[in-house]
Parts: C-alpha cells; structure tokens; sequence
C-alpha cells in the first residue's frame, strides 16, 4: 500500500437520507450435493509421539451427512480406543458440520477411521465431582482438588493416595519503575491469583476441563485478570494448563517483574534420594540429585552412582563404609534455575539455600522449557510451551532440601528487566491532526499520543503439570519434555478437510500440470521463507512470537522494525489466513505451528479485550500496540475460526465470541476521526459509518461463527440485514461504506456514490462471501458481490459504463484476480476465468509478483550481523494476497491455468 490509502480509509461516508431497507426473505442457500466423504482416519500431525497424554481435535462432516437426534450429544466410535464427542458446528439444516472428539492418553489413535457409533468407555475414566467449596477430578490413582474460592488453582493433588502437590497458584511481581534509571530505587510487590469463579465445561468420561476465572491480587490491589482451563484426560499423569491474562495496568507505572505459576510438593526421602531435572539442548537433560554422591573423594559403591544419576532409590546401608560416614558433611543444594534470557541461551546455576551464593552449573542454547523436583517415590513437573520462543522466561526450584519444595514456570523471568509496555515514542511535536496525518505520510505510521497503550491485550500459554510416582528417568523426562515444546496432535488428511465443503474455496496441494507446479512451487516457495526468516530475523519475545513484519528495508538487509507502519504486521492484508490455507492444503506439520503462532498472538495481544478499544485490533506498527488506528479488520474472527474448528481450543473459543457485538466498538473508536467531517456527516445516535470490506466484512466472521455453534438464527439475520440492504444501495459495493445502523445491522441511505478501495476485499470478506455463499441465499446480494468481482479489475470502459467514471482506487489487480476468478465460476464463463489468470499473472498491480523464479540470495560479511538468506523482493502485504489469490484461483478456475500460462508465456 501507498501512503495515500491509509488516508483513503479514514475517510468517512455522508449522512444520507433513510431509505426504507429492502425486505427479502432471507432462507438457507439451496444445498451444494452431498459430496462423498472419504473415511475419517486419524493421522499425527507430526509423526508417532513417543509419550501421548492425550488430545482433542475437530473433524468437519459434509452437509446433510450427520444429523444428531434432537437434544442429543452425537455420538461417535474409533475402533477399540475411547473417544469423548461433543457438537461444534452446525449446517443451516441442522446437520453437524464440526464435531470434536478427545482421545485418552497411552493409546494409539492414528490409523483409526472415526465413524458414528456407540463408543468404548476407558477403562480408568475421568470423573468430576461438584461441591460447593471445591470440584474433585479423579482419574485412575490420581486426584485432583480445585478450590472455587481462594488463591489456589489446585489445592492438592494425590497419587495411590500419596499427597504429591500442594497449593498451586498463580504469581506476579510489580514494579513501580523499569529499572533504576530515573529514581535510583524501586519498589516491588508480590501479588497472587485470587479466583471468582470456577466453571465445570466437561466432565468425562475421556476428557474434563475446569475454567478458572479471576484476578492478581496483593497489596489492596486487584488486577491483571486471568482465565485458567485445566484439562485432564484418561490416562494421563499430567494436566494441560492453558493461562491467559489480560494487562490491565499503566505501562508508566506497572512494570511486571515476573509471571508465573508456582506450585509445591512435598519431600519426604532423604536428600540423596531427592533429584532435579532440567530440559536442556535437543533432547538433552540435565539432572543432579539435592546431595550427590558422584565425584565424591571416596567411592560411594559399585553401581550407586549411576543408580542415583538416574533417579533411583540408594540406600544408606548400601553405600561404601566411608561415605555413610560422612554423608552429613555433603552440601545439600536446594535452590536451582535455569533462566532462559533469550531464544540464543539459557544457564543452569544452584545454591545451597537463600542467603548463599549462586554456583553456576551449565549452559546451552535453547531448552524445551520443563522443570522436576521429587524423590524416588515420586514428584512434580511442569513447563510450558515456546519456552524459548518467549524468553525471557525460567524455571526455579527452591527449597528442595526441606520438607516443602517450591516448582515455578515463570512465564516473564525476574531475572530479566521488569517488562516494558510503555509507548516506545513520544508525539516529537505531533499535536494536531493534520501533523499526525503527515507523520503518516513518512513514516507510515497513524500516531496519536494516548491511542498507543498496551492497556488491554492479552497473552496466552500453555503449561503442563506432571504428578508422578517416581523420578523419570532422563529418555522418559526428555520424552515428557518433546510433549511440551510439540504437543502430539490428531489430525485428518487435507483431502478429507477438503472433501467436506468447509473454508470456502481451496483445493489440496497439485502439482500434476506444468503450470500447476510453477505455482505450487512459488506457494512452497513462499511460505518456507517466511517460516525461516522467523529464526533467521529473530522474530521471538512475550508479545511478538507468532508475528511477522510487514515490510523489507534491503539497503540495511534488515526488515524495517523501527520504522512505523511497517514494522510487524498484525494480520495485514489476511497474513494468518494465506498461513492457514497453505496448511489446510498441504498437511504440513511446520506450517500448522507457523499458524498456532500467530493465532495465539494476533487473536491476543494485537487485539484488546477491556478498555476503550475493546473488540478492536491495531494496525502494523513498531509495537504491537503502537498504531493508533484500531480496526475491527485486525480483532477479526476469520482468522481465529480455521485453528478453532481444526483443535475445538476453548480459548479461541471464548475470543470469537467475545467479538460477536464489536460492531458497536464503532460508537467508541471513530476510524475517520483524523479527517474533517463532510458537510451532513452528523449521524444519530445508534448509527456510524462502516466500511463493507474492512469493519462489516470483519464482523461478518464474528457472526457466522456464533450462529454454526450455536444455531442461533439472529446472527444469520445480522448477516443478512447487511447484505440485503448493501444490495439495495444504488452502487451496491462500489459504494464502499454507508452508515450503518447498530441496533439492525442495517446500511442506510441510498449509496448514490463511488467509493472503491483495494483494501475494501483483502481482510477476510472474500473467504466470509465464499462460505456464506451456500449458507444463506439473498439473491439481490449474489448479484451485487457478482457485478464487484466482475468489475473491479474490468478494463476502464467497462466500469466506466457502469459507474459513470473511472473510480480509481483499483489497486493490487493481481490480488484481485480471485474476484474476477469468483464471478468467472459462478457464471461459467471461460472469457472471464483467462483475464482473471491474466490479471493474475501481470505486473499492472504494485504488488504482483512476476518474478515467480525469484530465489533468496546469500549475503556474509561485514555487511550484515550474520550471514543470511534474503530476497528483498518480497513484502507480506504482496506475499499474502498473492498466496491468497493463488489458492483461490487453482480452486475455482485451474482447469484453464495452463492455457493461460501459456499465453503468458510461463509455459
């Protein structure tokens, strides 16, 4: 994009006189056939795990193929291994459309087809008890006791009876200044979870989960609110723990300090019996006993040093005369961490106790993130996943020579400075409007002091919590570490995702004509880049991992992270939707973590969840949250729903939803405030002017989501109040916005204007209109999508006939191929499929890529920090829609590539 379309956008429309909004009755699309579904086996997405503690993943049914009894959970069967089932998604006929099921962990699900039927209980199944003080959740010899009041998530946990955890809870440390700069000292006070409510989601038999709600409290202070789910299935000795907190304080005064959950277990053998283990390189582990008996003077005895490096029990009577002798006399080291400061390096140090000095251990580069403490009868680990992704991060273990020890995840390390949100510029000057508008104009970057807080995004982790009956060994400990850092997950072919009709128009990965490989090529191509280029630019940290930046600086060989609006991306131009189809087509297991990513990140730091701008994301910037243009365009719901649907994960769950009623965030955050209002711009209350393509075609997602889950047919109304009545406009789209009454989601007034932009059809409404497509049937609205796929990219006398003039504005012509391509399906009409491909394949639109044999070039020396791979023809803008345009285009018009091709000379 140029600079001027930034402008473009903010521009607001006229207040219009109030038509009577047109009346059609709004029905379900006539039914696509029934498509003949290929049997539903499950694969790993990532190759046989060597541990399993379980999973959940969703599975899609084509229309009219599955239809539930009334009130009843649909049931279904996986051979021999029990499976848990629960609705997600309905077609408009009542038929499912996504269903989820949970496996136990410690069996082998892959290779098996899931079918309905009646399924096979576990044999040790999860069960959930309710009281009023605490929910009980038992699986095999294992219990678990969560308070609904308190400070404790689980106030214990037992094995065989054996109380192994105690008192887990959530920590946060506050400072009143980053560092001590400015003041010369600071102050620091500790806070903890404080829960107001516990809700039981499931209860077994395979699968139960406990949301945990509340805030940080200490100090007379409450805040940073948190949601904690605790997963547990059959089987499986650990619990899944995914925390989420939302920021809630001033970034000029609340600097976090540390993040984490802590939990206790008790430490009933003797010291030399009590061990620590630490992930560390790879497959590698660190792991020393409290008082070792290795490299001691005198040899403790034949085979007892080994035995106790791996984790078994030595008795004293065992042990060499000397070394029982003298045994009292070793240091016994109850202190340990392993501080991961950044994604290049971690050290491991230890002490005696509080008040002694710290002895460094070891070192290494990146560690899987996974902490034990416990004594050959049995322990507690616990990590967390992106471990080194998110650094600063650690995991302590204190007091490990008393009866009590301490484990702690630190999700933010103390080791590290205290965390700092604060606006990263001041406003230098920039005091009006029109000065804003020209720091746009260089900088690309929309600036307005006050509209750059952090107060209101959120962070996501997902921990995991092991209660065992003894000290793993280090391959089973390096096993339990693998299922942190790369949880094993079920998934299903692409071809049995595709042959459903879910996710609009997209085809699996083919390369079986020549032309059809030169793209597929350049897709790969594309997205092994970008997927690189997050290790090779570093592209980790708390609030960053998962983004991408925007745009590429070649003269430094760096992208530009420090200048504006072309910093990181935060979903530009429908970045995480090329991600997810590309894995939708391929299966590929490196893409789907490529895409998790960025969902955990854009879904919750680049969007705000309390405050002035909730239910809007912000626009590229240096920071996250920098940009002071929040859009409904970045919050938007279509890119959270593909990872939804694909793993049923409650989190994005609650977030989608949360977006349902966004639409009135535009009472709050006028988009168009930095331009002066047009004359009749006023509109009454209830009304603001939204764009089709950026504000409404975002909520669009928000609504189709809620009304598949729950079939609640006001959301489809929404939908089609908007259509109905964008379809009624005298230029249809190519009105670009229209005030838009909140209470209906109707558009009013009678859209006599041109108003076209390039951004109106790249933020998601092209997949929302290919979904929705045989979904409702509002046949004024078919033909208004129609005539602007048509049109857009048509010759200049062809829309001028249409319009009057020329509309300008008709940016990024390849991007837009797939309008052309979509009305070309629809209409059957082959002239239309070749100028589509034609459009496709040119160099009219800024950000074609006619370069489809472009590769990376190698840069070394005193040029660069490091040697790196570039190609400084790419941009994420460019990269994105082209992706899109291309997944698209093979879906609804490959059949006429090759000729195409070779009338573009590719072939």
């Amino acid at each position: 994009m140029n600079t001027l379309s930034r402008r473009h956008l903010l521009q607001s429309a006229v207040a219009l006189s109030a038509l009577s909004a047109l009346t059609t009755v709004a029905r379900a699309a006539a039914p696509a056939k029934v498509r003949p579904v290929a049997s539903t086996d499950l694969k790993w997405l990532d190759g046989t795990p060597a541990a399993f503690e379980g999973a959940t993943l969703g599975v899609p049914w084509p229309r009219g193929t599955v239809k539930p009894a009334k009130g009843k959970v649909p049931e279904f069967k996986l051979g021999e291994v029990p499976v848990q089932s629960w609705p997600l998604a309905y077609w408009p006929d009542g038929s499912l459309k996504w269903t989820a099921h949970a496996v136990p962990a410690g069996t082998k699900p892959a290779g098996l087809s899931l079918v309905p039927g009646k399924a096979t209980t576990p044999a040790k199944a999860v069960s959930v008890k309710q009281e009023a003080t605490a929910v009980t959740v038992t699986s095999g010899d294992l219990m678990w006791v969560v308070p609904t009041s308190g400070e404790h998530l689980i106030a214990t946990a037992t094995r065989a009876g054996r109380l192994t955890l105690k008192e887990m809870k959530l920590v946060a440390l506050r400072q009143n200044a980053p560092d001590l700069d400015a003041t010369g000292s600071v102050s620091q006070q500790n806070f903890t979870s404080k829960i107001s409510k516990v809700t039981v989601e499931q209860t077994g038999p395979v699968r139960a989960v406990l949301k945990i709600e509340g805030v940080h409290s200490g100090n007379g202070r409450d805040w940073l609110p948190f949601s904690v789910r605790l997963y547990f299935y059959a089987g499986s000795e650990s619990v899944r723990i995914v925390h989420s907190f939302i920021y809630d304080g001033d970034p000029f005064k609340d600097f976090i300090r540390g993040l984490g959950v802590t939990a206790k277990t008790p430490m009933t053998e003797e010291t030399h019996n009590r061990h620590i283990r630490l992930t560390g390189d790879g497959v590698g582990v660190w792991g020393e006993a409290v008082r070792p008996l290795t490299g001691l003077r005198r040899t403790v005895g034949k085979g007892l040093g080994i035995a106790q490096v791996e984790g078994k029990a030595v008795a004293v009577a065992d042990m060499a005369k000397p070394v029982q002798d003298g045994l009292k006399w070793i240091p016994e080291w109850g202190d340990f961490t392993l501080s991961q400061l950044t994604p290049d390096g971690y050290t491991i140090k230890k002490r005696t106790r509080a008040g002694h000095a710290w002895i460094d251990s070891n070192a290494g580069t990146r560690s899987k993130g996974l902490a034990y403490v416990g004594g050959a009868s049995g322990g507690v680990a616990l990590g967390f996943k992106d471990f080194w992704q998110r650094s600063p991060t650690q995991l302590d273990v204190r007091n490990a020579h008393t009866e009590m020890a301490e484990i702690t995840a630190w999700l933010w390390s103390p080791d590290a400075p205290a965390m700092d949100v604060r606006p990263y510029r001041s406003a230098d000057g920039m005091d009006t409007h029109p000065e804003e508008i020209e720091g746009l104009n260089i900088t690309y970057e929309d600036y307005e002091k006050g509209w750059d807080t952090a107060t209101g995004v959120a962070r996501t982790s997902e921990l995991n919590l092991w209660v065992l009956g003894a000290t793993p060994s280090h391959q089973v400990f390096s096993d339990m570490a693998e299922q942190v850092a790369n949880p094993a997950r079920l998934v299903l072919s692409p071809e049995r995702i595709h042959s459903c009709g879910v996710f609009g128009d997209w085809d699996v990965a083919n390369s079986s004509t020549p032309a059809r490989k030169i793209l597929e090529d350049r897709l790969t191509y594309q997205i092994d880049y970008y997927m690189k280029e997050v290790d090779q630019r570093r592209w980790y940290g708390f609030w960053t991992y998962g983004d991408v930046m925007h745009t590429y600086d070649a003269e430094r060989h760096m992208w530009r992270y420090d200048i504006g609006g072309y910093a990181w991306d935060n979903s530009e131009l429908s970045t995480d939707l090329w991600v997810w189809y590309s894995y939708l087509r391929t299966g590929r297991a490196d893409v789907f973590k490529f895409a998790e990513a960025m969902t955990r990140q854009t879904g919750e730091v680049d969007v705000y969840h309390l405050g002035r701008f909730k239910g809007f994301g912000t626009r590229h910037g240096v920071q996250p949250w920098s940009d002071s243009s929040k859009q409904p365009r970045v919050s938007n719901v279509a890119y959270r729903r593909i990872y939804y649907y694909l793993t049923a994960d409650e989190r994005v769950g609650d977030l989608m939803r949360d977006l349902v009623d966004s639409d009135y965030a535009l009472e709050n955050v006028d988009i168009s405030r930095k331009l002066p209002p047009a004359p009749g711009r006023e509109r009454p209350k209830g009304v603001v002017a939204s764009g089709f393509g950026t504000s409404w075609g975002a909520f669009l997602g928000a609504w189709l989501t809620e009304w598949e889950r729950t079939q609640d047919t006001r959301w489809r109304d929404r939908i089609v109040n908007g259509m109905t009545t964008i379809a009624g406009l005298k230029r249809r789209w190519f009105a670009g916005e229209a005030p838009y009454d909140l209470k209906t989601g109707k558009f009013l007034g009678d859209g006599d204007y041109i108003s076209v932009s390039h951004l109106n059809a790249v933020f998601g409404v092209v997949e929302m209109t290919s979904e929705l497509w045989e979904l409702v049937d509002v046949p004024a609205y078919r033909k208004a999508w129609l005539e602007y796929c048509r049109y857009y990219n048509a010759p200049k006398a062809e829309i001028v006939a249409l319009l009057g003039k020329d509309p300008g504005g008709r940016n990024l012509r390849d991007a837009h191929s797939r309008l052309t391509a979509f009305a070309a399906f629809h209409e059957k009409d082959k002239a239309l499929a070749l100028r589509a491909w034609s459009e496709f394949f040119g160099n009219e639109g800024r950000e074609s890529d006619g370069g489809l044999n472009r590769r990376t070039q190698h840069i070394e020396g005193p040029a660069v920090l490091r040697p790196l791979d570039e190609d400084p023809t790419l941009s994420t803008n460019g990269t994105a829609q082209w992706g899109l345009s291309a997944i698209q285009n093979l879906a609804l018009i490959g059949d006429s590539l090759d000729e195409a091709a070779k009338t573009a000379g590719l072939l």
